[in-house]
């Protein structure tokens, strides 16, 4: 046999052999133990600081491009009128819904055009919103409805959110010592806020209250903002 067949066939021996052992498993990591699962809650009720009204109008006509003009020149109008004591923050205007679309008969067939258009009317200065709204005389209102500002809702957040860990930790306390133990330790943990949304006003009402006064009346409510925390904790 020549010596370097003789080298490579042992080589291969060996290979084969030590590709027969099988492969070591890693044990798995022990079950946790003594890890209690909990949650807390806190809640901040504030006055809501934001109002949005929204100013509707709808034309009909057989012509769509006439529709449209119709639509334009009502909401032209309504943004230079609201434009005029515009202010970030405080009162801020931008378009909303705009759209045409076809009207059919009992058979069927095309009979005319339908355009809707809406501005928006949002800020936290109630005075300055419904006097805009009830300068504006190309459009009416369609619906008013209240809410939290960034800034509110930041802090309001700040505020619940210490609340819950507070309790969080209080809570944690009691379960280790009625389980126990002396104290524990933070393993994982959540925080989620809820988002307050917006409350609307009845529509009736807000048109009655437009069709009577230059000036829309309107009151705010409350929101709550709630923040929970949630994780898990190791008992010792």
């Amino acid at each position: 046999m020549n010596p370097r067949t003789g080298h490579l066939l042992a080589a291969c021996a060996i290979l084969g052999a030590a590709g027969s052992v099988p492969a070591q498993t890693v044990p798995p990591y022990p079950p946790p133990q003594n890890v209690l699962q909990l949650q807390a809650s806190g809640s901040v009720e504030v006055q809501q600081d934001l109002l949005t009204m929204n100013l509707t109008t709808a034309r009909e006509g057989t012509d769509p491009a006439a529709v449209q003009g119709q639509l334009k020149t009502a909401l032209d109008a309504a943004l230079a009128e609201a434009k005029k004591t515009a202010q970030p923050g405080q009162l801020d205007v931008r378009t909303g819904n705009f759209a045409i679309y076809p009207r059919h008969n009992r058979d069927g067939k095309l009979s005319g055009w339908t355009g809707t258009a809406e501005l928006v009317l949002e800020g936290r200065d109630f005075p300055r919103i419904t006097q805009a709204a009830g300068r504006i005389q190309t459009l009416t209102m369609g619906g008013v409805s209240f809410g939290l500002s960034r800034e509110q809702r930041a802090k309001v957040e700040t505020d619940a959110q210490a609340i819950a860990i507070e309790r969080f930790k209080v809570k944690a306390a009691e379960l280790a010592k009625n389980f126990g133990f002396s104290g524990y330790t933070l393993r994982e943990v959540a925080v989620m806020a809820n988002e307050p949304g917006f409350q609307p006003v009845p529509r009736m009402a807000t048109m009655q209250a437009k069709a009577m006064d230059a000036s829309v009346p309107v009151e705010a409510g409350k929101s709550t903002v709630t923040v929970t925390v949630s994780g898990t904790v190791q008992l010792r």
